[in-house]
């Protein structure tokens, strides 16, 4: 599950990812307890990482402990992926049974625009703000393809090029937030849906459940094991 925090200003929101191995196991009550125990310690502590998370002191134990005894009373492994900390004005929004979550700074505007930002960042799924915010990596991937998909299809070689910085544009307008077409009417881009309400979006996040997350060959059966006879014991 995605699991949000924000404190009580507003000011300061925490995300976290917590993952079980199951769907089943992520509809536990107790396994959603501990998502937004955890996402409300990250707001309040800002841990450097997962590990200094896991340190930290939760009802009478450390989170780690917590997430042990969780392992042993479910009997599935239980990870903390992931977070992030998003401060300024924030609007969330938390989609498909917590798979999906969004925090979003934006600054000036109403309510219902930043609602509507969060929103369309969940269903389109940009990968940054602008192309600034893009990775290098991804843009000349997109670059190498269209290249090579141009040659394939017999372009002239002094066009290629041109082909490819048109294709690498349109992958920059699907990507970036303030480029993509807003959600709710694709007449307008999220940019210009912000700028007629004299709004800006600072920075968001924006986490899947398991995205980018390989599938994991590990067998946890030995940990699982252990921790389910430490809490028979």
């Amino acid at each position: 599950v995605v699991a949000i925090y924000i404190d009580e200003p507003g000011k300061i929101g925490a995300i976290v990812e917590l993952n079980s191995e199951t769907d089943f196991v992520a509809k536990n009550a107790d396994f959603i307890a501990f998502a937004n125990d955890i996402a409300k310690l990250v707001a309040e502590n800002k841990p450097a990482d997962v590990a200094a998370l896991s340190a930290l002191p939760l009802n009478g134990s450390t989170v780690d402990e917590v997430r042990k005894g969780l392992i042993g009373k479910i009997g599935e492994n239980i990870s903390i992926r992931r977070f992030q900390i998003i401060e300024g004005k924030l609007s969330t929004y938390i989609h498909g049974g917590a798979k999906i979550g969004v925090i979003v700074d934006v600054v000036g505007g109403n309510d219902e625009v930043a609602h509507d930002v969060a929103m369309h960042i969940a269903a389109s799924k940009p990968k940054a703000l602008d192309k600034d915010g893009v990775d290098q990596n991804l843009i000349e991937t997109e670059r190498r393809v269209a290249i090579e998909k141009a040659r394939e299809n017999g372009k002239p070689e002094h066009l290629i090029e041109k082909i490819a910085e048109g294709s690498v544009n349109k992958f920059l307008k699907e990507v970036t937030l303030l480029s993509q077409p807003f959600v709710k009417d694709d007449s307008k881009s999220v940019g210009e849906l912000l700028k007629s309400n004299g709004a800006t979006v600072s920075a968001f996040a924006l986490f899947v459940v398991g995205e980018g997350l390989e599938k994991r060959n590990d067998d946890f059966a030995a940990e699982v094991a252990a921790q389910a006879a430490a809490a028979r014991a």
